[in-house]
């Protein structure tokens, strides 16, 4: 690599060999976080067939603009069905497979946190998971799928979520009927999953439901193959972590083969799986899960069950009440190394240069992310401020006013608070004080500008409210104690 020896990543196991099919390569768009406006949509598609993506997985949550009794589920920046429209022609432009995903069981909050469908909670105060025992909790999820059906033609696949499907069993309705041994929660599980798949295979014949795998990991396998889910779904399989177990998921490929399943995905992360608040990715972090999954693909052969493809997941909030973690831009580099790595089974120098080349970089930092080359790609300015931003402004606000000795001696809170203060201290460090601040002031207003091209304004106030405004109020509030006092000498 460019910077030196401690930043080379390890090359896949593919070096030499043709690297291992990996299928559809599908970079998922979460949309219930800081969704883009339809113009970056247009910068970024070209750029990310450029760099090997032949899909997008769309997760709408409520940026689909939902209507009828429905309606109330929409984000006041909802895209229009003329928007939808263009994504998809936006697409087919760029060859990609479309597959949106629509969550039908957990992670339904963005519907149950609403009145109206409140009384469709599995558990009365969570608005997690719906509760399968309600002829309502269907009718809604067959309302939702129709209406995303009918404005994306000609799908092969639909994403029907399905993981994380916390509290289930734990409803009254479920309890009596576990209780009486008439159920249990792999039945509730699978019953539900199979009424929703089978509408959509009823409904839309050539369409092919896919599911999160994770609800599955624990069923035992008999039990799996006697539901006959396999006739109905492909499961994707889905682990984030740099230290994948390789072995673990090709035990749990073999339980589901066993089960009866013939297709199956894989589901990697690009961004968005290092922590709920993460501002800034580690390049290096996700491009160790793609040579995990890589070695996953190598031993796939072993096995009598095919590989449909992989989604690299760019969470953009782990649920709909948690905070935004990395926004896309601040993503892309992650996303173009991950790229390449599983087109040619590797990330030698000639991937390095290609990305460095797509990207405008004149160094590709793999462990750091600096400001000194901030690369030049669609979305690429705010990479560069979102970087400034999250590594040196808090850190030059609490270093300027918790280290300078006049302002710790003599310009304390208290003393601020008191106006007790003897004004030739100041100069001690009005100077510096105010340089920072004024550069603070000019690297936010550009970030703002940048955030503003690209997001609607909930976005940029909600990134601006967690991680600007808490240092630069403070630094504001300092500036302000430090000309309050300068006017009252003065009028002295």
């Amino acid at each position: 690599m460019a910077d030196g020896q401690e930043d080379n990543p390890m090359e896949a196991d593919t070096r030499g060999n043709k690297p291992p099919q990996m299928g559809l390569k599908l970079v998922h768009l979460d949309l219930k976080g800081a969704p883009p406006k339809l113009s970056y949509l247009a910068e970024i598609f070209p750029l990310f067939a450029h760099l090997g993506a032949n899909g997008i997985l769309l997760e709408y949550e409520d940026m689909f603009p939902y209507e009828g009794k429905l309606q109330v589920l929409r984000s006041p920046n909802a895209y229009s069905l003329s928007d939808i429209r263009d994504i998809i022609t936006l697409a087919k432009v760029h060859n990609f497979e479309v597959i949106p995903l629509v969550q039908t069981f957990g992670h339904m909050e963005f519907v149950l946190k609403h009145e109206a469908f409140s009384h469709l909670r599995e558990m009365k105060a969570f608005p997690n998971s719906l509760n399968p025992h309600k002829k309502m909790s269907m009718e809604l999820v067959q309302s939702m799928i129709d209406q995303i059906m009918a404005v994306h033609k000609d799908l092969k696949w639909v994403h029907i979520g399905s993981d994380e499907v916390y509290y289930l069993g734990e409803g009254e309705e479920s309890k009596q009927l576990i209780e009486q041994s008439l159920t249990d929660v792999d039945c509730l599980f699978l019953s539900h999953v199979k009424a929703v798949a089978s509408y959509v295979i009823t409904t839309h014949p050539s369409v092919k439901p896919i599911m999160w795998d994770d609800m599955l990991r624990n069923i035992p396998k008999d039990k799996l193959k006697e539901s006959m889910l396999d006739q109905l779904v492909e499961p994707m399989i889905w682990d984030y972590n740099a230290d994948l177990d390789v072995n673990k998921i090709m035990s749990q490929i073999e339980n589901y083969q066993s089960a009866g399943f013939s297709q199956i995905w894989f589901a990697s992360a690009f961004k968005g799986a290092t922590g709920a608040a993460q501002s800034l990715t580690s390049i290096n972090y996700h491009f160790a899960n793609h040579l995990q999954w890589l070695k996953v693909a190598e031993a796939l052969p072993r096995v009598s069950i095919q590989l449909q493809g992989i989604a690299l997941t760019g969470w953009q909030r782990y649920d709909h009440f948690s905070v935004l973690c990395e926004l896309l831009p601040v993503g892309i580099p992650s996303l173009a190394v991950s790229l390449q790595t599983l087109r040619n089974g590797m990330f030698s120098d000639k991937e390095e240069d290609f990305v460095k080349q797509s990207l405008g970089f004149k160094a590709l930092r793999m462990n750091s992310l600096s400001i000194e080359d901030a690369g030049n790609f669609p979305g690429s300015d705010i990479f560069h401020r979102v970087t400034q931003v999250i590594n040196y402004l808090k850190e030059s606000v609490d270093k300027l006013l918790e280290e300078n000795i006049y302002i710790k001696g003599w310009f304390s809170t208290y003393h601020r608070k008191k106006k007790f203060v003897h004004p030739i201290i100041i100069c001690h460090f009005e100077g510096e004080v105010r340089g920072v601040h004024a550069n603070w002031k000019v690297a936010v207003s550009e970030l703002r500008t940048a955030l503003e091209r690209i997001y609607y304004p909930d976005t940029v106030e909600e990134w601006l409210e967690e991680h600007v405004n808490p240092a630069l109020t403070r630094l504001q509030q300092f500036v302000q104690d430090m000309d309050e006092i300068l006017t009252s000498e003065n009028l002295k």
